[in-house]
């Protein structure tokens, strides 16, 4: 089958689409925030009150301040835990609130 330049997969119009206008970004912080749980489990999950990224920063408040402290001696591994998740380097590092 003969591809012509005008011819292309949904799935490359949508990554197209994406990239264009710069959506492909805020869809990896998504995917970032959606697999936090996941990675850090449902405990931890119920005590995270909020997350944000700035910067390629992951910014998580938590309502305990022993599980930040226990927490920030494994930043390094949820960064890669949470990267690995989402197939790419989405953040450089976790500052725990």
């Amino acid at each position: 089958m003969i591809k012509r330049d005008n011819d292309y997969t949904l799935k490359e119009v949508i990554e197209q689409l994406l990239k264009a206008y710069q959506w492909d970004d805020r869809l990896d912080e998504v995917r970032i925030k959606d697999s936090w749980e996941k990675v850090v489990g449902g405990i931890i999950g119920k005590h995270t009150t909020g997350m944000v990224i700035k910067k390629r920063i992951l910014y998580v408040n938590l309502d305990s301040s022993a599980l930040r402290n226990e927490l920030m001696m494994s930043r390094s591994k949820i960064v890669k835990m949470l990267n690995d998740e989402v197939g790419k380097k989405v953040i450089e590092d976790i500052v725990f609130r």
